[in-house]
């Protein structure tokens, strides 16, 4: 997914040179919205079947998140190899980070090379779930290294129809979530979708303000993303949903849990206030980079927040 999260926008900007600049274009703040979905399936998994608090099998949850780590960086360097590739990239109009490509920190083909490296390791990651849980668990993973190649590659890229906050739903929402829980305990329930659709909306609300601050470049280079078709306060209303809307499911999931404890997620609120005045309050631009991280925070709190209630719910229900 493109890096949701950006770094402050300077007039010169330092470029980072070796080791560093990988890390840059590894778009570390990203990876909460890999890891958060992680924690809350396995948390569901606690307590969904007698025993399974005590069986979580820690192995399995590196899988996950290795599979979930590596595949959002790897979808990370497939987005700054394509967009640099087009030309869509311009340094000088950038109100984030530096892309690799487009600054020319590295080739096109160090790229390619490092988003291949991390894609084999997503498999890597994969392979003994797929060996030890479930073969078919190899067309969802083939499916999400697609998906990633094809958000910004390919001759048809469909991030740039509009349709990359469906990738971000399904894959950083439905199916990190829901593949969380199954890989633990061979089994789906309402609960795990409840919660997939809560991590969904947070993972692509993060895409969505990233999207609204980029609508002047987008529009720019004929990039019709979801932000450009809705136009800004359309975008801004969506975004505002994103976030309400699994703080509002939180009596849901905790009904559907049987583990009252989990409305402790309802506290994700108050670190929620802040980017809904921004946004609802007309930011833009470098403006919006607060908005992002503050994004990014509210997912995660949100996620621990759920996934503590929903253990401490297995504890005493066990």
């Amino acid at each position: 997914m493109n890096s949701p999260v950006a770094n402050q926008r300077q007039d010169k900007p330092p470029l980072p040179t070796n080791w560093k600049k990988w890390i840059l274009g590894a778009r570390p703040r990203t990876l909460p919205a890999a890891i958060a979905p992680v924690l809350v399936g396995t948390a569901v998994a606690a307590g969904a079947s007698a025993g399974v608090l005590k069986g979580i099998q820690v192995w399995i949850v590196a899988c996950a998140l290795g599979v979930a780590v590596f595949v959002q960086i790897a979808t990370n360097y497939a987005n700054d190899y394509s967009d640099g590739k087009r030309g869509t990239d311009d340094p000088s109009s950038r109100t984030g980070p530096p892309r690799l490509v487009g600054s020319g920190l590295a080739t096109p083909s160090e790229v390619k090379r490092a988003m291949l490296i991390c894609f084999a390791l997503t498999a890597i990651c994969g392979l003994p779930l797929v060996i030890f849980v479930d073969w078919q668990l190899i067309f969802v993973g083939l499916a999400a290294i697609a998906a990633g190649w094809f958000y910004t590659g390919g001759n048809r890229p469909y991030g740039y129809a509009g349709f990359g906050e469906i990738f971000v739903f399904v894959f950083f929402g439905l199916v990190a979530t829901m593949g969380s829980t199954f890989v633990q305990t061979e089994s789906l329930s309402w609960l795990s979708l409840g919660a997939g659709v809560a991590m969904g909306c947070l993972a692509t609300a993060l895409l969505v303000v990233n999207n609204l601050r980029d609508i002047p470049g987008d529009t720019v280079v004929g990039k019709k993303t979801l932000a450009v078709r809705l136009g800004d306060q359309k975008t801004r209303i969506l975004y505002v949903l994103l976030i309400v809307l699994p703080v509002a499911m939180v009596p849901l999931l905790a009904g559907l849990s049987g583990r009252p404890v989990a409305v402790l997620a309802l506290l994700a609120i108050v670190p929620a206030r802040q980017p809904i005045t921004q946004v609802l309050s007309g930011a833009r631009g470098p403006a919006l980079i607060p908005v992002l991280v503050r994004t990014g925070q509210v997912q995660i709190v949100y996620a621990l927040l759920l996934s503590v209630g929903l253990w401490i719910g297995a504890s005493v229900g066990s």
